[in-house]
Order: structure tokens, then C-alpha cells, then sequence
């Protein structure tokens, strides 16, 4: 079963003041929310869940940004769409964040630039625009967990193999092998400075570590 999801109360409120200025039917937001959280709790989920956006919401907490709400967007769609054995999870959850905010006040460039990061995330290891800090922030609360401590990142490997339990191991083990080794192959896994600093040699031995494991 997905890990319990983190005050949910205090999600639901965030949603709302994110959404209020360009959204006044609360009605509309409200069945948004349900919707959402609807998604991210499904039975298929065990890491790419409300406790994920929780985690980047807090990340990004501590982020200067210069769009934050377009940034905050994002995190909240960026895995509504989670098929572990299909290719378009990113490009059918920005079409999803599209198809809610075309009707609401957010100008159609932001909206674009909501789909365009969630978009980003169908591959970390792809060269980012060095310039895009909100991009860079956004990608490295993405991937914070890699830099976890053990037991947290090793909970997490889990987890994303329950995602994956319908692929026989036999099958799951070499394709989590390539992933990680093209993870451990990135000159750059995250982007900002501070969590660079903070996150990119344990996760490093995370990844080393899982993969010896398999």
C-alpha cells in the first residue's frame, strides 16, 4: 500500500492560496484538488505520491524563485500521470495541468511554462539551460531523495519496485541497473549550487550502492 499521505489538510489549504488568484470558483478548485490527490494516493503508488509533492514543495520552500506559483504548478502536476510501463507520464500530466488552467486567469505563457517543467522531467540526465534557475531548482527537488541517508534511499528503492511489480524481477533487474548507471553517468545530477553541495556525493553512493545490489 502507498505510505500514509502527509498532513493532507495543510496540502489542501496550500492548493487553495496557490490557486485563489487566478481561480475564484473554489468549486472548480476544490474538485481539482480531489482529483489530484485522488492520483497521487492510487493503489498503484508507493513513492509517487502526495508525500512526494509534499517533499518538493518543501524543498522549493527554501528556493528563491522567480515564478514561484508557475513552480509550485508544476510540482503538483508533474507526476498526475504515473504509468510505470508507459513512455508519456510527463507529456500526458502537462497536457492534464493545461486542460485545468486554460480556463483560469494565469496567463497562456505561464501556463506554457508550467507544461514546459513538467515536461523537463521525463529525463534529469538531458543538458538543462544553466540560466533557467527556476528549471534547476525545480529538477534538483526532484531528484532530493537520491541524496537521502540509506535507510530513507533504500525505502525509496523499494517503493519504486512495488511501483514495478507487475515486471518480473528477472526483467526489473537490468532495467533498474540502466537507470542507475546513466544516473551515476551524469557529469551534473544537480543543477543549484547549495544542493549540489548538500546532495551529490551520497547520492552518488546511493546509486553506486543500488547498483552493486543488483
Amino acid at each position: 500500500m502507498p505510505e500514509p499521505t502527509p498532513n493532507t489538510p495543510a496540502l489542501h489549504a496550500r492548493w487553495h492560496r496557490l490557486t485563489a488568484p487566478f481561480l475564484p470558483d473554489e468549486a472548480r478548485r476544490e474538485a481539482e484538488f480531489q482529483r489530484l490527490a485522488a492520483a497521487y494516493q492510487a493503489p498503484t503508488r508507493h513513492y509517487h505520491t502526495l508525500h512526494h509533492v509534499a517533499n518538493l514543495l518543501r524543498r522549493l520552500d527554501a528556493a528563491t524563485l522567480r515564478d514561484r506559483p508557475v513552480v509550485e504548478l508544476a510540482v503538483w502536476y508533474h507526476d498526475a500521470v504515473y504509468h510505470a510501463l508507459k513512455p508519456d507520464n510527463e507529456a500526458r500530466s502537462a497536457a492534464e495541468a493545461l486542460a485545468f488552467l486554460q480556463a483560469s486567469g494565469l496567463a497562456p505563457a505561464r501556463q506554457q511554462r508550467v507544461a514546459f517543467l513538467i515536461e523537463r522531467t521525463a529525463d534529469h540526465t538531458q543538458p538543462q539551460p544553466p540560466d533557467d534557475t527556476d528549471l534547476l531548482a525545480f529538477l534538483d527537488a526532484d531528484l532530493s531523495i537520491l541524496g537521502a541517508p540509506e535507510a530513507e534511499y533504500l525505502e525509496y528503492a523499494r517503493q519504486v519496485r512495488r511501483e514495478y511489480r507487475r515486471v518480473p524481477l528477472l526483467l526489473y533487474r537490468p532495467g533498474r541497473r540502466k537507470v542507475l548507471a546513466k544516473m551515476l553517468a551524469a557529469p551534473v545530477l544537480f543543477h543549484t549550487p547549495a544542493l549540489h553541495a548538500e546532495l551529490d556525493a551520497a547520492a552518488r553512493r546511493n546509486l553506486a550502492a543500488e547498483l552493486a545490489g543488483l
